[in-house]
């Protein structure tokens, strides 16, 4: 959940953070997903089908706050080859122009249009280059069942690695 600006919604996919556990174990926090969707849906439809926690960038209130802890960018590119025409969407540039959201980011996860050729992919791997953080899984316009399926075992190794981490890190917490 966004610290500051929330929307007085919920968020879009409605699971909430950990979920059942063993006993006397933690759950581990489940990371949440900021997406950005144009006007076609490709990408919510696939934000909606990860079943957890997705903020739409698109809204501004939600472009306006700041994650309070690990999150993932689901992005689309658009780039077609013309030099004019930036890859990235301006709202996923607005939402990364924060040092604490920036810092809090995770990883990547692009959607695209083969077609798009050499630009396949572009901003999803630009951002992550930019920033240090991995690309975590790429697919073709609004994904595949199988594509869904791969994302959400990505998303929730990650979300053990990092209760891990932040088990090792935190005395007395447990992974």
């Amino acid at each position: 959940m966004p610290d500051a600006a929330r929307p007085d919604r919920s968020p879009v996919a409605g699971d909430s953070p950990g979920g059942p556990g063993t006993p006397g174990q933690a759950s581990p926090a489940r990371t949440v997903v900021y997406y950005y969707s144009s006007a076609s849906g490709m990408v919510r439809s696939f934000a909606l089908r990860l079943g957890r926690e997705a903020f739409d960038l698109g809204d501004r209130e939600v472009r306006r706050s700041v994650p309070d802890g690990p999150w993932v960018l689901l992005t689309p590119s658009y780039k077609t080859g013309n030099v004019d025409n930036d890859t990235i969407p301006e709202p996923v540039r607005r939402f990364l122009a924060s040092p604490v959201t920036r810092r809090r980011l995770v990883g990547v996860m692009g959607s695209g249009n083969r077609n798009f050729g050499e630009h396949y992919q572009a901003a999803c791997r630009q951002i992550a280059r930019t920033s240090g953080r991995p690309v975590l899984f790429e697919f073709e316009l609004q994904g595949t069942t199988w594509d869904v399926e791969e994302a959400r075992l990505i998303l929730e190794d990650l979300d053990l690695a990092l209760d891990v981490e932040h088990a090792r890190r935190v005395p007395g917490a447990q992974a």
